[in-house]
């Protein structure tokens, strides 16, 4: 296909995948305000509407590999594009990010991201807003679920190196739940920045869970070498080399 013609129908894809979240959005807004159900059925149909229209459109397939979690465990993926949270959300039953705190305020998406447990932090506070959450599960206020926490606090492109923050091996030693490492290729196809989306066949990886006691280091050593094995891993096998 054209480039020209492939960025034309990567921006239509854009465009509608913003609309279909507005009207997926107040279609199950009855359901999502009677109950929390149907918050999370809103974000899944929604995360199934854009792994569908993206392949129609832009001849992008997705795929989820690895026994995916389902009890009460904390999730840590790359972060590489949006197309990682919709594939990691959309395969969880019962998932809840720590988000950035602006994102509370976007339209619909804020609300729904409210609905269904996600924890806000803010930036240059995010010491205490791990310790409100602590606070909140141990008495019980937090809604159970699989906890989605990015370690790198960031999406990181293909190829590029940045550092594991502490903050995941906080919420693993205090909450003492396994943690799952997730890798990704997604970057590769659905980038950081620009309209393109290319084809091919974008993964996430669900790998063998960290059992919970391990020491700080320990665990952050065992989780980034899990996910940056499995990532490049998955990128050699789209054809990228670094």
């Amino acid at each position: 296909m054209p480039k020209p013609l492939r960025w034309l129908l990567s921006l239509v894809f854009i465009i509608q995948m913003y609309l279909a979240m507005a009207v997926v959005a107040i279609a199950y807004l009855p359901y999502a305000l009677i109950s929390r159900d149907g918050a999370f059925a809103a974000c899944h149909a929604y995360c199934a509407w854009v792994r569908f229209s993206l392949r129609l459109l832009c001849g992008l397939k997705t795929e989820v590999r690895g026994p995916v979690p389902t009890g009460e465990v904390i999730v840590a993926p790359k972060h590489q594009s949006f197309l990682d949270i919709i594939l990691i959300f959309g395969s969880l039953p019962r998932a809840k990010f720590v988000m950035k705190n602006e994102l509370r305020y976007a339209p619909f998406l804020g609300w729904y991201a409210l609905r269904i447990g996600c924890v806000p932090v803010k930036r240059g506070k995010r010491g205490a807003a791990i310790h409100k959450m602590m606070s909140d599960v141990k008495s019980g206020l937090q809604i159970p679920g699989q906890l989605i926490i990015y370690p790198q606090g960031t999406r990181v492109a293909p190829g590029v190196k940045k550092p594991y923050k502490v903050g995941t091996a906080v919420i693993y030693t205090q909450l003492g739940q396994p943690c799952v490492p997730v890798g990704t290729n997604v970057g590769l196809f659905w980038p950081k920045r620009g309209i393109l989306r290319h084809p091919g066949l974008a993964v996430v990886e669900y790998l063998p869970a960290i059992a919970p006691g391990l020491s700080n280091a320990q665990f952050m050593d065992e989780l980034e070498r899990a996910v940056e094995t499995s990532s490049d891993a998955l990128q050699r096998e789209a054809g990228f080399t670094a």
